[in-house]
């Protein structure tokens, strides 16, 4: 079996988004889809717009906690019946994507419950960290929360 991959260079792309969704059409287990885009947000810090933010993270303990919050998840909510994370590197502009969690599970309760905890874990323990890009050259540090 292919090891998972949850760590991706630059922006989710929308096609990636379509496909992945498209691609379960077919599971007629499956009654509700959750999904959690993260998009880069243009905020104001110290009067200077947020041209987008710069993602880096210890890549291998990374890929083990996104493994640890999948297998965490899966045994947790029985009903569920697939997910998806992917989370950005690098350069990502304002009002592109650079998270995607895509859970799919037999009732739109637990699809629900399982994106929310997913999501709130991944900012909790997945060392990945944020530099804001500002407009003139300048950035700024930020902390998951």
């Amino acid at each position: 079996m292919k090891k998972k991959e949850y760590l991706v260079n630059g922006p989710i792309k929308s096609d990636f988004i379509v496909n992945s969704i498209a691609k379960h059409q077919s599971m007629t287990n499956i009654g509700a889809h959750a999904i959690f885009l993260g998009q880069v947000r243009a905020d104001v810090i110290d009067d200077k717009n947020v041209e987008g933010i710069e993602y880096s993270a210890y890549n291998e303990m990374a890929e083990k906690e996104f493994h640890k919050i999948n297998e965490t998840a899966f045994a947790k909510y029985p009903d569920m019946n697939c997910m998806h994370i992917k989370h950005s590197l690098g350069m990502v502009k304002s009002g592109e994507m650079s998270l995607f969690v895509f859970v799919s599970c037999g009732h739109r309760k637990q699809a629900f419950k399982a994106l929310e905890e997913v999501v709130n874990e991944i900012k909790a323990k997945v060392p990945i960290w944020k530099k804001e890009l500002l407009e003139g050259g300048d950035h700024a540090w930020t902390e998951n929360t």
